[in-house]
């Protein structure tokens, strides 16, 4: 398999779509990994599997009608692995296995059989010290943005997952790209509050558009630079309440189609009616429930 992923949203080809089967049981609030799921639990509204594999068999079926390949990973008994994003990702034509947190590393191994269809000598492990999940990288073209916490206190949140380590390291990796990195706002239990992914916050659609939650950035002279970047008309500012359902967190099969959450009312009008894109709208709000949405649940593996 040739792997190729330069922006968020060229032509989709090849995706690894997440699984809800065997899922596991409700954690507890100890066991939760990000705010999201800590208020789910706390209210007592996790999600059942029925709602979880049906809305992601509601996601495959609009990819597969855009004829689009979707792998799955191998099934693990009493696993969440409905977040396949976190897991690796794509950059050009290289794949980086996720230094992930140690609760969830039991998932990197049920990608092997898909890894096993790369090229072996374009995967790339990361140095120990390197932590980074995929919702945390956006590949924008010359552009890789990159979601970070670089606070004293990085270690004391479960939501802080991705290191300046890693920063630095993509910087060296690819020279020729611009790494635009962006401390984002966390907090383990407020969902309102704290943002877990650069994903949750910011998503580029179309071919020079995005989505945008100012005030999940830690500094906004950081927000300023995607500002800059895409010019103020090409953005769609969300609300905190739009961003506590994950607004931002669509999923682009092209530039033309976006698959969005069909709850999403002012999101998807605009999409459509102002800037032109085809909403595939779908019922996904149980997912969101655990923390994540469509772009969480996609690792992308080759956009032409």
């Amino acid at each position: 398999m040739q792997l190729h992923i330069q922006n968020e949203t060229s032509q989709l080809k090849t995706v690894v779509l997440g699984v809800a089967e065997s899922n596991g049981n409700i954690p507890s609030l100890d066991e939760t990994f990000d705010a999201k799921s800590y208020e789910t639990v706390q209210k007592n509204e996790y999600p059942k599997e029925e709602d979880l594999v049906n809305e992601i068999k509601e996601f495959e079926e609009v990819l597969k009608k855009y004829n689009v390949e979707v792998l799955r990973p191998s099934l693990i008994e009493n696993c969440n692995q409905v977040f396949s994003r976190d897991v690796g990702f794509v950059i050009d034509d290289e794949y980086f296995i996720s230094n992930i947190i140690p609760d969830r590393l039991e998932e990197v191994e049920a990608y092997q059989t898909i890894r096993d269809q790369f090229d072996q000598s374009k995967i790339n492990i990361l140095p120990e010290e390197v932590y980074v999940e995929g919702g945390d990288v956006i590949v924008h073209n010359d552009y890789i943005f990159v979601g970070t916490y670089k606070q004293a206190d990085f270690r004391q949140f479960k939501t802080a997952r991705t290191n300046v380590e890693f920063v630095d390291y993509i910087k060296k990796k690819f020279p020729t790209k611009t790494v635009l990195d962006f401390e984002l706002k966390k907090d383990d239990q407020n969902p309102y509050e704290g943002i877990l992914h650069l994903d949750c916050t910011f998503n580029p659609v179309g071919k020079d558009k995005a989505i945008i939650y100012k005030d999940g950035f830690l500094f906004e002279e950081e927000y300023q630079q995607l500002v800059d970047i895409f010019g103020k008309d090409n953005l769609f500012e969300v609300t905190k309440e739009e961003m506590f359902w994950m607004n931002p967190n669509v999923f682009s099969i092209s530039p033309e189609v976006v698959v969005s959450e069909k709850n999403f009312t002012r999101l998807n009008a605009h999409l459509e009616n102002v800037w032109g894109i085809k909403v595939e709208a779908i019922n996904y709000q149980n997912i969101s429930k655990m923390g994540g949405l469509f772009r969480c649940s996609t690792m992308p593996l080759i956009r032409n």
